[in-house]
C-alpha cells in the first residue's frame, strides 16, 4: 500500500485546538496604519479609482470589508487577486461570483512572479473602462487618472505597481519591495504607471482590519506573511498548516517530507524533519546521571 492509499484511513482533528493560541493577533494595528487610513481617506477627493489587492490563497480572510466598503461606496473598486502561482484556482470562479456580490465592480487573477503579463494587463484598462463612467468634477484635467492601491500588508502592492510600470511605461521599480509586512509606512505621492492616457497611483501602508474575529483566519493571515511571524509563533504556524492539509485532503507533504504515513502531530512532522537534517541532540536526563553514577 503507497504513502497516499494509506490517507483515507487516516484519523485526523476535526477542529483546530490549541491552549497557546495567543489573543494579542487580534490587536495587530500599529501606529503608522491609523495614519496610514486616515491619509488615504484625505486623499479620496483626487482619486478615480481604487484598486484593492489580496492574497488569492485567502480571498475570503483578512480584507477590512468595513473600511473598503467605505471606499468603494464613493469610487469604483477593483479587487486584484494577486500571487495566484501560490493559490489553488480551481474554484475561480466560484471566487469570483462571491467577491463579486460585495462592493466590488471587478475581480482580477494576477501573478506578478511570472515573466509573462499574467493578469497584471488587465488592471489598468478595465480601470479606465469603469473610470470614464465616473463623476469628474474633482479632476483638473479629464485627460489623467488617478489610482489608489490598498490591501493588508504584504500581498504585493508594490509588486503589482512596478510590473504595471513595466507593462505601461518600460520602466523599472518605482516603489520597494520587500517580504517583511509594513515596508510602506505611509501614503506616497503620485506614480506615474501610463503616459497614453496619462495614469498615476497612489501607493499605501497595508492597513490590517483593527481587530480579527476568528483566530483560525489569524493563523491563515500568518502563513501568508501579513501577519508577523513572532507574533503567533512558527510552530503554531505549522500545526495549523497541518491541520490544514489533512482537512482538505492535501496530502502531497507526506511524499514530500518521505513520511511512511500522514500524521496529524506537528511534534511528530518536526522531529521526522529534524532527524532527516541531522539537527537532533541527545540531552541526558535525571535518569541518565544516577544511571551513570
Amino acid at each position: 500500500m503507497t504513502r497516499l492509499s494509506l490517507c483515507q484511513f487516516a484519523q485526523f482533528r476535526e477542529k483546530f485546538v490549541s491552549d497557546r493560541v495567543k489573543t494579542n493577533f487580534a490587536s495587530w494595528f500599529p501606529g503608522h496604519m491609523y495614519k496610514g487610513m486616515l491619509q488615504m481617506q484625505a486623499k479620496l477627493a483626487v482619486v478615480d479609482c481604487i484598486v484593492e489587492i489580496h492574497d488569492a490563497r485567502i480571498p475570503f480572510s483578512g480584507r477590512n470589508p468595513k473600511f473598503y466598503s467605505m471606499l468603494s461606496a464613493i469610487k469604483p473598486h477593483i479587487l486584484v487577486l494577486n500571487k495566484t502561482d501560490l493559490a489553488d484556482l480551481t474554484q475561480k470562479e466560484k471566487i469570483k461570483k462571491h467577491l463579486l456580490k460585495e462592493s466590488v465592480k471587478e475581480v482580477l487573477f494576477t501573478d506578478c512572479k511570472s515573466s509573462s503579463k499574467t493578469g497584471v494587463e488587465k488592471i489598468l484598462p478595465t480601470a479606465i473602462e469603469l473610470m470614464k463612467d465616473g463623476d469628474f468634477h474633482n479632476r483638473l484635467n479629464r485627460n489623467s487618472f488617478s489610482l489608489m492601491v490598498i490591501g493588508v500588508p504584504n500581498i504585493g502592492k508594490s509588486s503589482v505597481i512596478n510590473k504595471l510600470r513595466n507593462i505601461h511605461l518600460k520602466q523599472g521599480k518605482a516603489t520597494s519591495v520587500g517580504a517583511v509586512p509594513g515596508i510602506t509606512k505611509s501614503v506616497l505621492e503620485k506614480i506615474k504607471i501610463s503616459e497614453n492616457p496619462l495614469v498615476y497611483l497612489y501607493d499605501t501602508p497595508g492597513i490590517m482590519t483593527p481587530s480579527i474575529d476568528s483566530f483560525e483566519v489569524g493563523l491563515k493571515l500568518a502563513l501568508c506573511r501579513t501577519l508577523n511571524d513572532s507574533l503567533v509563533g512558527l510552530d503554531l504556524m505549522a500545526d495549523y498548516l497541518l491541520f490544514w492539509l489533512n482537512k482538505h485532503k492535501k496530502f502531497k507533504y507526506v511524499n514530500y517530507l518521505e513520511l511512511n504515513e500522514p500524521l496529524d502531530d506537528i511534534r511528530m512532522v518536526l522531529l521526522h524533519i529534524a532527524k532527516q537534517f541531522n539537527k537532533v541532540q541527545k540531552i541526558k536526563t535525571a535518569e541518565d546521571f544516577q544511571d551513570a553514577g
